[in-house]
């Protein structure tokens, strides 16, 4: 039985694709620099027997397994590459090598499993019918995020698939269970970047200035009105400011007050909707307490939609692999991811790995010094992964 084969494979591989994490884990590279993670990627789909490989996206991969009969149908499977400017503060042998830089988002996690999963696919592609490509991308943590420019590359053409797979590490999940959600799942993501100008001066004088703290401080409250009273109920919504730099004194009030935020919500006409209010309420605002207003509005990531159907076969596949009681039922989340992108085109399944093992004390969240994964789960990363494909091609 195909399941049981795969089942196998990944069992043997494991110890494999453990160690394939560890050499990521310790050779970080920053988003769209991942020459050493490219090259290395490349260099293990050559000693799996994987020798159609293009180049995308400048450190990206697209990369093919035909099965039998390979132009039936084609399915995508994905992962990222690329880490994050973070310091690590795990005390481990694979511990990052690169200063500054850290896997502190699960993506060396993801790039094995995909590894792991194409060494499973090509060894038992004479079992199924269809193609595989594996897609392997660069610069997901960074805007405009690799997968646009994967995208514009051409990587989902020649041959076009009808669906596209991608899993991601959840530190909330126990280790040996996984999580999907069909349609929307997770948020459009733009970046806000103001400065708000007046007139500086000394703070015993406030009559000569036009102070843009105050004005600034006045605009940030307003903006909330956005969410609280200009979105629907019904659709999620956040919008938060992380940095306020006003490099005044006690008694010095600074010409101009930089901000940057964060606006995300799951619905794209309201998404345009949004930016015209900020605008309009930031604008009105500044203007009207006498300051000049810079806004500038970014945008990102777009939503991300599990196509319900094929979610729902990958679902019962997950189920069939692992059991019911291990496959969970997720929440929307509000976080960005760049997955979105290929899900807007063609049909997505995006769904989470269990990482978390409170026992081992491996439980920070994503984007921390301490993340860490129970590499047990990487088992599951790449046997599920080709579970899931071979039962996407098998559905006619």
């Amino acid at each position: 039985m195909l399941k049981e084969k795969i089942k196998s494979l990944a069992k043997a591989y494991k110890e494999e694709v453990i160690q394939t994490r560890r050499h990521l884990h310790a050779n970080p590279e920053l988003s769209f620099k991942e020459y050493k993670t490219a090259a290395f990627v490349k260099e293990r789909l050559l000693e799996i027997g994987i020798t159609k490989i293009e180049s995308k996206a400048d450190t990206g991969w697209a990369a093919l397994i035909e099965g039998r009969n390979p132009e039936k149908n084609t399915l995508a499977l994905r992962a990222d590459m690329d880490a994050l400017p973070i310091i690590e503060a795990n005390d481990v042998s694979y511990k990052s090598q690169n200063p500054g830089v850290m896997h502190a988002c699960g993506h060396d996690a993801h790039t094995a499993s995909l590894l792991g999963a194409a060494k499973i696919l090509n060894e038992i592609k004479d079992q199924f019918e269809g193609t595989i490509k594996l897609i392997f991308q660069p610069g997901e943590e960074v805007a405009p995020g690799g997968a646009s420019l994967m995208i514009r590359d051409k990587v989902l053409e020649n041959p076009t698939p009808s669906g596209i797979i991608g899993q991601h590490v959840m530190p909330m999940i126990p280790v040996g269970k996984v999580g999907f959600r069909p349609g929307i799942y997770m948020a459009s993501a733009d970046e806000l970047y103001i400065t708000v100008k007046g007139k500086g001066g000394h703070g015993a004088m406030p009559e000569t200035l036009i102070d843009p703290v105050l004005i600034a401080s006045h605009m940030i409250v307003a903006l909330q009105q956005v969410v609280s009273r200009a979105a629907s109920p019904k659709i999620p919504s956040v919008l938060s400011f992380g940095r306020v730099e006003a490099l005044g004194a006690t008694n010095v009030i600074p010409n101009e007050v930089k901000i940057q935020g964060t606006f995300r919500t799951l619905d794209e006409p309201w998404r345009a909707r949004a930016h015209e209010k900020m605008l309009q309420i930031a604008h009105g605002i500044v203007e009207g307490m006498g300051g000049e207003l810079d806004f500038e509005i970014r945008k990102g990531y777009p939503f991300l939609k599990n196509e319900p159907e094929m979610t729902a076969r990958a679902k019962q596949a997950a189920q069939d692999y692992l059991g019911e009681e291990n496959v969970l039922d997720l929440d929307i989340w509000m976080a960005a991811e760049d997955f979105a992108f290929y899900s807007q085109i063609v049909d997505g399944c995006f769904y989470r790995l269990g990482t978390r093992n409170e026992a081992k004390g491996i439980v920070s969240g994503v984007h921390t010094p301490t993340f860490d994964i129970d590499e047990d789960a990487l088992e599951i990363g790449a046997g599920l992964m080709a579970w899931l494909a071979v039962s996407e091609l098998q559905k006619g």
